[in-house]
């Protein structure tokens, strides 16, 4: 590394950040310290050890639509640990349970006839419910799909996931957030499941031997090898920025070792944009502060049950659109992987979105634990035994929430993010993104490619930002 080479500090050890420190390390383009708050990377996609298995935060996959460079990459770190597994799961659909990717036959045997005639009928009607009124998600949804899948399907689903009614969401939320947002779409779905008529990696997936945070902790080793420099378990108490042209950013954290300062000619930031202005703190403006306060995330209660069977079902995952049912997605993590072991147990984990001000957040593990058995039972699953453990793990923010308007908000941070000097906001959390890995990955590659031997490209990266836009995330 040259002598004047940049001093690039990245917040954050998920996927985003620890996908920029190897790509800049591996192209020699900067020195690279990167500030976790917690004891080991990966964030939301990292992964624990719960009941003599290895679980994630949730239920995660890396989608074949993974940029082949990318992918190229985790490949090369992973070797035969990253394995490609079919998709296997199911929907709770008004009684009946339809197979997850959409079959043709399973649609044709498994619908609810009801449902089935109702959208035919608006499908046929479509042309004729003309131009969509407004911009809200059920405005989008509705014009496009009709009332039998919205109501039976996208809307409760809204609800229990943003915690807010359809039509007070913005419509970015169903553009960016329903990948088959249309009948054409809906169709083309189908039938990526017919044998002849599938694109390269329909109705698959690639999943780690070791969980799905095994990906970021190679990342984190593969940039550790190239010089990259990791500090975990770092609180970022304070963000200063540069007093002139030539001055540093100084980044202040504390940890159990005490407090330290640290010096960046280069700011990278993956944390939630909300949080930058408390840091940064001193000559902030008024509306910023405003707009912070006004980006909302949606908090994520995960269920965690160890049971004494080898096997709850057959499926990966269910999900449970129905308001009936608190719970959004159960998944059983024993077949991600399909290690078939240990012998004689599984986890499911159950997943639960909320509020930090909900009753569900301040319940005690015995009492969720004792919910999502209420919910299986209603939703006609019931748990073959009482879980021998209980794991519960908080999430303050899951999702982002695109309230209706909330474009206003964002851009005001969004702006004033990019008049600092010798920063960049960036990943799912630094862009208010509801992004896969593989997108927060490319949004990693693409910043370090943006950074030159002169400073960041901002022209370049604005190019990026245009395709990170078109984004949508793959279910």
């Amino acid at each position: 590394m040259k002598p004047n080479a940049h001093r690039v500090v990245i917040l954050g050890a998920g996927p985003a950040g620890a996908g920029a420190a190897y790509k800049l390390r591996h192209d020699a383009r900067a020195e690279v310290t990167v500030l976790e708050q917690h004891p080991v990377p990966g964030g939301n996609a990292g992964s624990f050890d719960f009941a003599g298995m290895r679980v994630d935060f949730g239920s995660h996959r890396l989608h074949p639509a993974c940029d082949p460079d990318i992918l190229a990459d985790i490949r090369g770190f992973l070797g035969d640990d990253l394995r490609d597994r079919p998709r296997h799961g199911r929907i709770g659909l008004r009684g009946r349970w339809i197979h997850f990717p959409l079959k043709p036959v399973d649609l044709l045997v498994r619908l609810d006839p009801a449902f089935a005639l109702g959208t035919m009928v608006d499908m046929v009607r479509k042309p004729f419910r003309g131009k969509v009124a407004g911009d809200s998600f059920a405005d989008v949804l509705m014009a496009n799909l009709g009332p039998t899948i919205c109501e039976s399907f996208y809307f409760p689903y809204a609800r229990k996931m943003w915690g807010r009614e359809p039509s007070e969401l913005s419509g970015i939320q169903a553009r960016r957030r329903v990948s088959a947002g249309s009948f054409l779409k809906l169709v083309r779905k189908v039938l990526s499941a017919v044998p002849g008529l599938k694109p390269p990696g329909a109705g698959r997936f690639f999943y780690p031997r070791k969980g799905f945070g095994q990906i970021t902790e190679a990342y984190v080793a593969a940039a550790e090898s190239r010089g990259a420099n990791f500090r975990f378990g770092r609180r970022v108490t304070r963000l200063v920025p540069p007093a002139g042209p030539t001055d540093p950013w100084v980044i202040e954290a504390s940890s159990e070792h005490g407090e330290e300062r640290i010096e960046a000619d280069q700011l990278w930031s993956t944390i939630p944009i909300g949080l930058l202005a408390r840091l940064v703190g001193a000559g902030v403006p008024p509306e910023v502060h405003e707009a912070a306060s006004n980006i909302e995330s949606r908090a994520m209660l995960l269920i965690y049950l160890a049971l004494p069977v080898s096997q709850f079902t057959e499926y990966d995952a269910h999900y449970f659109p129905g308001a009936n049912v608190r719970i959004t997605r159960l998944s059983e993590p024993k077949h991600y992987a399909a290690t078939g072991s240990p012998a004689g147990s599984t986890v499911l984990c159950a997943e639960l979105p909320c509020n930090p001000d909900d009753p569900w957040w301040s319940m005690d593990d015995a009492a969720l634990a004792a919910l999502v058995a209420e919910d299986l039972a209603t939703a006609g699953v019931p748990l073959p035994a009482a879980p021998t453990a209980v794991l519960v793990r908080r999430l303050r923010q899951a999702y982002p929430i695109y309230t209706t308007g909330y474009e206003r908000w964002f851009n005001t941070l969004d702006q004033w993010v990019a008049s600092l000097p010798k920063f960049l906001s960036y990943g799912r959390q630094g862009l208010f993104a509801h992004d896969n890995t593989h997108h927060a990955l490319a949004m990693a590659y693409a910043a370090a490619d943006c950074l030159e031997p002169d400073g960041f490209n901002a022209a370049r990266w604005q190019q990026h930002r245009e395709v990170f836009a078109t984004h949508v995330v793959e279910d």
